[in-house]
This record gives C-alpha cells, structure tokens and sequence, in this order.
C-alpha cells in the first residue's frame, strides 16, 4: 500500500508527531552524545522533518544534505532554514533518492523505526553514500524505556515493543530495543563502535512538555537525567549506535 508521508508526519489524536521535550531536551542531549563521534567533513539528514536538528547541526557542518519524503515539512524547513545558505534539500523517499555523493556524518535519527525494508535501507546508506571514513548516527525510541514500561503496566499498550496505533499512524513499523536495533544494523554489515541511550526517561512525552513550562524542572535536572541515561542506557527515552563500514 502506497504510504502518505505528509498525513504520517502530521499530529494526530492520541500523539503528536514531535513534541517540545523532542526539540528541546532531547536533541542538544543527543548532539552532545553524538560530538565526540562527529567527523570532519560533510554531513546527510535521512528525514529531516521540519528542520529543527538540522538548525542544531548548522553550526557544526559547512555542507549538509537533508533527505524528506514529506513535501510539507521539506517546505517548512526551506523556510526556516533560509538563513543558512549551505543545506540542501532533497524530496524523496530514501529508497529513491539518489544523491551521487559520499558523506563523512549521517544521521537517521527517529527515522530507521519508520522505514518497512530497514535492513535494506541501511545497506543503501553503507554501500551508496557513507564515505570510507565517515560514521552513521543511528537513533530510535526506546522500547524499554521506563515511561513506556510503565504505560504497559498501566494497560495502556500491549508490550514493551508493540507498535501502538497512534503510533502506526505515523509510520512506525517497529520499536526498538538496543539488542534489535543493534542486530539489525549488523545484518547490514555495518560495524557498531559504541551504543548507549540517551536520557534516563519515567514520564511520558506530554507530561514532560507540561512541566517543561513550569520552574519544576531545572536545568540540573535534565543534566542528571543525560547522566544517570549513560550509567543506564536500556532504560533511556532513545538508544543509539555509531557505526562505520567494515574494516
């Protein structure tokens, strides 16, 4: 069945695509997690939404590639990233898109659980565009994470790993824990050089966005989160893998 990639990447009843606490907690953490990783060199975005870690990533790259199967978002992005005269934009399925160029960063963060031949795609990005000393940033939900434990045990979702319906609506094909996310990225015959998680997480997206507008939470705390995240990285909100090609 074709998929609409504008109507997954929009809110829908039950969970928005994006929330605050994505944006605004999470993405510094992740680059900070990703930094001492981060290659000299160009870098590609598989899924760039509607730019808001692109932004972040701005200031790091001179040349950056964003692929996006939405046209909406992609047109959200051009627009918000004007200023910057060094981002590309690519509209295109992943498994279409042919960019005729080696990358020495590339990002697939929140991306990977979304794609139906996953296996696949990660080939795609080692054998056509990750150059041969360049690094794949590989970020997912965490299926362990103590807020969707504790939503199991609430009777809210099947499983640790269930694709819930909201979340099928947006395109999730699978969730992630650091073994399968792990396994899958070997079964392409990539290399993993470090996995973690990234920030220790026991509430839910939207209650986080809730208290992120009052003085509850401090700035300390979300760094004890990031921190306590490393010592436990299967109870984090996402995990990540660094991966190169093959020695």
């Amino acid at each position: 069945m074709k998929r609409d990639y504008d109507t997954e990447s929009r809110d829908n009843e039950t969970r928005k695509y994006a929330y605050h606490f994505d944006f605004d907690v999470m993405h510094p953490y992740m680059i900070k997690s990703f930094l001492p990783f981060i290659k000299e060199g160009n870098a590609l975005e598989l899924g760039c939404f509607q730019g808001a870690f692109t932004e972040r990533i701005a200031a790091i790259f001179d040349e950056i590639t964003c692929v996006e199967a939405s046209g909406e978002a992609v047109c959200i992005a051009r627009e918000r990233l004007k200023p910057y005269g060094h981002i590309e934009f690519v509209e295109s399925r992943f498994e279409e898109a042919k960019l005729h160029k080696k990358y020495d960063n590339i990002f697939l963060t929140h991306v990977l659980e979304h794609i139906d031949d996953r296996v696949e795609l990660l080939k795609k990005i080692k054998n056509e565009w990750l150059s041969e000393k360049g690094v794949l940033f590989v970020a997912c939900p965490n299926a362990n994470a103590p807020s969707r434990q504790i939503a199991v045990k609430m009777g809210l979702i099947e499983s640790n790993a269930a694709v819930t319906e909201a979340e099928r609506a947006h395109g999730h094909r699978i969730t992630y824990s650091l073994d399968t996310l792990e396994s899958e990225i070997k079964n392409a015959e990539l290399n993993v050089i470090h996995k973690s998680g990234i920030f220790f997480k026991a509430l839910a997206n939207f209650q986080w966005d809730r208290l992120l507008g009052t003085d509850i939470i401090s700035k300390e705390y979300l760094d004890g989160c990031f921190s306590l995240g490393q010592q436990y990285p299967e109870l984090c909100s996402s995990i990540y893998c660094v991966c190169t090609k093959m020695a």
